[in-house]
C-alpha cells in the first residue's frame, strides 16, 4: 500500500494515467534540456515512478559508471521519501532492487545491435526482463535516425517502452516544426517529448508532444531538490 500511495502522489502521474505507463509499449519518449538542468534527475523520477508500481526498469548509462547511477537513484528516492514523509524508508528502498537493472556502455562503443545482444542475454537467462528502458546520454548526431529506427524495433520486439535524454544548447533556433533542433527529422519516433526550460529561478516542464494540454497543470522541477512539483 505504501508503494501505491507514494506512486499516486507523484506529480509525474499528471503526465499520464496514474495506473498505466506514460507512454505505451513499443514507443519512445524523450526528456530534453541543456546540460546540467536536470535531465538525469527527471529520468530517474520517471524510473522510480515505474519501480514503485512493480515494473522492471533497465537503465542504460552512456556517461556514468554503475555506482554513480545507483547514487542518483538513492538520492532522488531519499528526497521523494522526505517530501512525502515516508516511513520504513530502507525497507521500501530494498524492495525496489529486484526491479532495476543498470547497464553501462562507453558512448563510442554503443550501438543498438550491441544493446540487443546484451539485452537478449539477460532476458533469455531470466536474469532480468524489463518493461521499461532508459537510455541516458545517447548523442543525437548524424546517426540518430538509424539508431532511433533500430531502438523502435527493439522496443516493439521486447514489448517495452524507452525513454531517452537529449541534450539541447543555449540560444539554438528551433527546427522548422518549432521543436528543438535536435528533434528535426526524428520527432516522429517519439510518442512523448518533454523539455526542461529554465526561467528565472524556476525550471518549467513543458510537454512539447503528447501529454496533457498545456493549461491543464503547471509542472516545475524544483532547482533545490530536483523533484517534480505540481503548482496547479
Amino acid at each position: 500500500m505504501l508503494k501505491k500511495d507514494l506512486s499516486l502522489r507523484n506529480p509525474l502521474s499528471l503526465l499520464g494515467n496514474q495506473t498505466d505507463d506514460i507512454i505505451p509499449a513499443g514507443k519512445c519518449g524523450a526528456i530534453l534540456a541543456r546540460a546540467g538542468v536536470g535531465k538525469t534527475a527527471m529520468i530517474v523520477q520517471i524510473a522510480l515512478h515505474s519501480l514503485l508500481r512493480g515494473k522492471n526498469v533497465l537503465h542504460i548509462s552512456l556517461n556514468e559508471p554503475v555506482d554513480k547511477v545507483t547514487l542518483w537513484y538513492r538520492e532522488v528516492f531519499n528526497l521523494l521519501a522526505d517530501e512525502y514523509n515516508v516511513t520504513r524508508m530502507d525497507q521500501l528502498w530494498e524492495s525496489l532492487f529486484p526491479h532495476r537493472f543498470i547497464m553501462t556502455f562507453k558512448v563510442g562503443g554503443f550501438s543498438v545491435p550491441k544493446l540487443q545482444e546484451r539485452l537478449s542475454d539477460i532476458v533469455e537467462q531470466q536474469i532480468f526482463v524489463p518493461t521499461m528502458m532508459i537510455i541516458d546520454g545517447l548523442p543525437f548526431d548524424d546517426s540518430a535516425v538509424s539508431q532511433l529506427r533500430e531502438l523502435t524495433g527493439l522496443a516493439q520486439k521486447h514489448n517495452i517502452h524507452i525513454w531517452l535524454t537529449v541534450t539541447t544548447h543555449r540560444h539554438e533556433a528551433p527546427g522548422p516544426d518549432g521543436l528543438p533542433v535536435q528533434m528535426t527529422g526524428v520527432s516522429d519516433f517519439f510518442e512523448f517529448i518533454v523539455q526542461l526550460r529554465p526561467e528565472g529561478d524556476q525550471i518549467h516542464i513543458d510537454a512539447l508532444k503528447g501529454g496533457p494540454s498545456k493549461d491543464a497543470h503547471t509542472l516545475l522541477l524544483d532547482p533545490s531538490t530536483m523533484l517534480v512539483k505540481d503548482i496547479g
